[in-house]
């Protein structure tokens, strides 16, 4: 299982590379265009899928910066965000690599942001969340994208396996 979202992690930071290109193409205007999306624009979004990204992270490590709201806006530009991305992708991936099945499996406590309850859960299940919480978001982001005129961009799982994941497919 641990392979499994090593892939995922390798996949996130390929697939985050491809919205931040994009992104970069747009004018500013563009960029903070209300679009829709639950975060508005791809500003919004983008800065809430890194918030989120650190929330997680410090959940699951102790460590580092996590903001207190979900529509926290961390980087107030494009750049700052891709370079902020960029160095998350590169420390969930550290940190994926450094677990193993019995760290996965293992159960782990933290607090929601809204109530001060606790929850336990297992490794694994939570990880899967993680995962599936920047796709939902990076597809609100490629809609936004599209909303303003871009071409769509190719982010399934299986075309990354075929392009950039070879080592996934042996």
């Amino acid at each position: 299982m641990l392979d499994h979202y090593r892939m995922f992690a390798d996949y996130n930071r390929w697939a985050n590379r491809r919205i931040y290109a994009a992104a970069a193409e747009l004018s500013e205007a563009e960029y903070r265009e209300d679009k829709g999306a639950f975060f508005g624009s791809l500003h919004g979004t983008l800065n809430h899928v890194l918030a989120a990204d650190r929330i997680w992270m410090k959940r699951f490590t102790q460590e580092g910066e996590a903001p207190t709201r979900l529509d926290a806006i961390l980087c107030k530009d494009l750049n700052a965000l891709t370079a902020a991305r960029m160095a998350e992708d590169e420390r969930i991936i550290a940190w994926i690599d450094s677990l193993d099945e019995a760290r996965l499996n293992a159960h782990f406590t933290y607090s929601r942001l809204t109530t001060p309850d606790k929850i336990t859960q297992r490794l694994g299940p939570a990880l899967a969340h993680f995962f599936n919480h920047q796709t939902h978001h990076r597809g609100q982001a490629h809609a936004t994208l599209t909303a303003l005129g871009r071409p769509s961009l190719t982010l399934d799982l299986v075309f990354f396996l075929w392009t950039e994941g070879e080592k996934w497919m042996a």
